[in-house]
């Protein structure tokens, strides 16, 4: 049995028992795969996947049990060449992180330029995607931590803690008939054309759930995960914006006005997750703090160290 093995048959699971897309992931031939699969099987003594001629259809019932166990040895093969590069170099190395536009664009850039000043030696990376792309990146191990406001919350091997909270404003040029009123409802500012974040984006179920039970359809005309791309289509008349209150600058937004609409949408959470058995470095905890700060190493490495 060596690691090779390990990591084809997982690599086997991930994409979905297409042993091209195997092959070309880990820079080797089909048959090269196939015949290391095989050899991992009979020093077990049982067959790991279902096949169907040459082709891998599914899991058998020992298969379903054998690969979790694989995920953990090659996670602690990882950490253990974590923790060695720990030791030998403490304030130099790789850290990825993956997240959505708003956090990349609004919350991390003053966290992230504070970081690169304190460990110059660490090369970061910023890899963007929706929620469940993130949440994906983290159990594949591409990337050492998630923030988004959705999803990472709904994995079990995910281990996830809130960094702060945030509201939804609504936003429209000026001159709009809105400007000025007090106290509007969603009745009120569902008589308009409504532009904002697409589906699984920067807190829309909260959007979405407060028009619902409010028994109000919306007419959204417009949907964007960027919400530079919201505000300047609301600067040319086509609706009324819906965005993050982070996203507002007042000096570059000043052509729009944000509505008096109290707390009328739901408070969103956003929040960082780590694969739970992962080893991180120093400076990957120190990031976290950085953003936010009334977490610490303490209880971050403890909820990571629950069995998975």
């Amino acid at each position: 049995m060596n690691f090779q093995q390990l990591r084809f048959v997982r690599e086997a699971v991930r994409q979905n028992m297409n042993l091209t897309e195997v092959a070309n992931v880990l820079f080797t031939s089909q048959s090269g795969v196939s015949k290391q699969i095989k050899d991992l099987e009979d020093e077990l003594g049982v067959d790991i996947f279902v096949r169907r001629g040459k082709r891998l259809t599914g899991l058998t019932e020992p298969g379903r049990a054998v690969v979790p166990t694989i995920e953990r040895m090659l996670l602690d093969a990882e950490n253990l060449r974590r923790v060695a590069r720990q030791f030998a170099d403490q304030d130099s190395g790789h850290l990825v992180v993956a997240t959505t536009h708003t956090q990349a664009r609004y919350a991390l850039p003053q966290v992230i330029r504070r970081f690169t000043e304190v460990f110059p030696g660490v090369h970061l990376a910023l890899r963007q995607g929706n929620p469940q792309q993130i949440a994906q990146m983290i159990l594949d191990g591409e990337a050492d931590l998630g923030i988004s406001t959705e999803a990472l919350d709904r994995y079990p091997d995910i281990a996830t803690f809130p960094c702060y909270s945030w509201q939804h404003v609504v936003v429209v040029p000026k001159g709009h008939p809105l400007v000025g009123r007090t106290g509007l409802t969603l009745e009120e500012i569902a008589d308009y054309p409504i532009i904002t974040y697409d589906h699984d984006f920067t807190g829309r179920s909260h959007i979405d759930s407060a028009f619902a039970k409010a028994g109000v359809a919306p007419d959204v005309v417009l949907t964007a995960i960027d919400a530079d791309v919201i505000k300047t289509y609301v600067e040319i008349g086509m609706g009324v914006g819906i965005v993050a209150a982070m996203a507002i600058d007042p000096k570059k937004d000043s052509e729009l006005v944000v509505l008096d609409t109290g707390e009328l949408f739901e408070a969103n959470v956003t929040r960082v997750g780590l694969r739970k058995g992962a080893f991180l470095r120093q400076y990957a905890y120190r990031l976290i703090e950085m953003f936010a700060p009334h977490l610490n190493e303490a209880e971050i490495a403890a909820q990571l160290r629950e069995p998975v």
